[in-house]
């Protein structure tokens, strides 16, 4: 290297370098977005764009609601087990949510895998209440548990993330919550990375798209509303090694999967981790005293438009940010290693496939028992489902026999001459009916002869009640 020594002597040169060095390195951004990316053990930062930037957080809320209850559960405040009641103000919550009405009972157990997985803000309520009593209770407490953690930029009001003034964060505050789940948390970390769950026949997969695609995914947990964007905290462990990815303000449930990939995979390959500069530890980041991006208009807006939840229909076939000119850029700083694949390609995928952990209402079930109980809500479901069926069949009918009747109204018209054999037309119903398949030609004679058939069984009927006459028909005729 002493021959490049007088060339790196030059200003202008090393300029030149350095700035080539940002152009690999930094990413390129698109819209107003956070992204930070750290170690989860010693909380080193790899990589951070406005990471302190104030941010809604959406549901990645109920990160939070879920270690609240847990570190309870862990206390020994209440069991995995502890029944909890949907109240009116839980069964009011906007979608999505598990939609079970008032006095519905769930577990704690089985409330946290609905909220974790489906992303219900019912359930998230439901917990709320159950552990501090009301939603301004449980809101109190999980501000104490971030100022205990030193996230110094997050503020709660509600337990689900769903639009609220005052409910802010920020992608630094939320891996340090990441790194608290891992280390306080250990044997309840299950809850962050379940792939789906089994209500009944309806299975959910989970709305974090790394869970079951990205090589090492384990946690933690999706978000969105119009004002956020879409957000992800996601983590993944390769070689012993566990990176947290935050990423807030993406335009899609896909496109915050991609990102989130690209990051980890720039985390894991640190080939060229002497290129940046150093960025200290995740609590070391100074906050930024700004007013929380309001995406709004780019997420909502026009045509645009989205329902307030977590669910995202959104299905990209390619990404504009996984591009062939970024993944050379992640294969170069990943020290030239080969890659593990496209982010979008990998994500793109079908989840591994998994079998979905069954939750359910009422008490805990093991056994027969739960296979029972998921039989019985499956029949449910089915059961209502014919039901919906069969209303819908029976809206439609009335709609239906409009022409039935101006079919009907044609026969009014017939010549008079067919008219007078009115009192035998039921039984020559069907005859009539095959009749009129005939051939025009064909239909002029059978035209005729019913009409002279009707005057003769006129005075047919009337030898049987002459024979009537000894049994007494002859007074109700008088």
């Amino acid at each position: 290297m002493h021959f490049l020594r007088p060339l790196l002597r030059s200003p202008s040169l090393t300029w030149i370098l350095v700035a080539a060095a940002l152009a690999v390195v930094m990413p390129r951004a698109v819209h107003a977005e956070a992204v930070l990316v750290v170690e989860a053990d010693t909380g080193k930062v790899l990589q951070a764009d406005n990471a302190t930037m104030p941010w809604y957080p959406a549901s990645v809320t109920k990160i939070m609601t879920a270690y609240v209850t847990l570190k309870a559960v862990k206390e020994g405040r209440l069991s995995l087990d502890t029944l909890l009641t949907v109240s009116p103000v839980a069964a009011s919550q906007s979608p999505s949510k598990m939609g079970f009405p008032p006095g519905t009972q769930v577990t704690v157990d089985n409330a946290l895998k609905m909220m974790m997985v489906k992303s219900a803000n019912d359930m998230a309520v439901v917990l709320a209440e159950g552990v501090g009593g009301s939603v301004d209770g449980f809101s109190g407490m999980m501000n104490q548990a971030a100022q205990r953690l030193g996230m110094t930029q997050t503020s709660y009001v509600n337990p689900n993330g769903l639009p609220a003034d005052g409910q802010v964060t920020s992608a630094r505050d939320l891996a340090m919550l990441a790194r608290a789940v891992i280390r306080d948390l250990p044997e309840y970390e299950y809850f962050m990375h379940i792939p789906s769950i089994r209500y009944g026949r309806r299975v959910t997969q989970n709305f974090n798209k790394l869970i079951g695609r990205y090589p090492g995914a384990d946690g933690f947990k999706t978000g969105f509303i119009c004002a956020s964007g879409y957000n992800l905290v996601a983590s993944a462990t390769r070689n012993g090694k566990r990176l947290i990815a935050v990423v807030l303000g993406s335009s899609s449930g896909q496109q915050r999967a991609v990102r989130a990939a690209q990051l980890l995979e720039r985390g894991f390959g640190g080939g060229l981790g002497w290129l940046k500069p150093a960025l200290g530890t995740v609590d070391n980041l100074v906050p930024v005293d700004a007013t929380p991006p309001n995406l709004r208009e780019e997420m909502c807006g026009g045509k645009r438009k989205r329902p307030a939840t977590d669910e995202d229909a959104d299905v990209l076939a390619a990404n504009g940010n996984a591009s062939a000119g970024e993944s050379a850029v992640t294969f170069f700083t990943a020290g030239l290693q080969p890659p593990t694949g496209k982010p979008s390609d990998l994500l793109a995928a079908a989840a591994e496939p998994s079998e979905p952990i069954p939750v359910y209402t009422g008490p805990t079930k093991t056994g027969a028992a739960l296979i029972a109980v998921v039989a019985a809500e499956a029949e449910k479901q089915a059961s209502s489902a014919k039901r919906g069926k069969k209303s819908k069949i029976a809206a439609k009918k009335p709609g239906a026999a409009a022409p039935k009747a101006e079919a009907s109204a044609k026969p009014a018209a017939k010549p008079a001459a067919v008219r007078h054999a009115s009192a035998t037309r039921d039984a020559a119903a069907k005859p009539a009916a095959s009749a009129e398949r005939k051939p025009a030609a064909a239909d002029k004679k059978p035209a005729a002869k019913p009409a002279a058939a009707a005057d003769k069984p006129a005075p047919k009927p009337a030898k049987p009640n002459a024979a009537a006459k000894p049994k007494g028909e002859n007074k109700p005729a008088g």
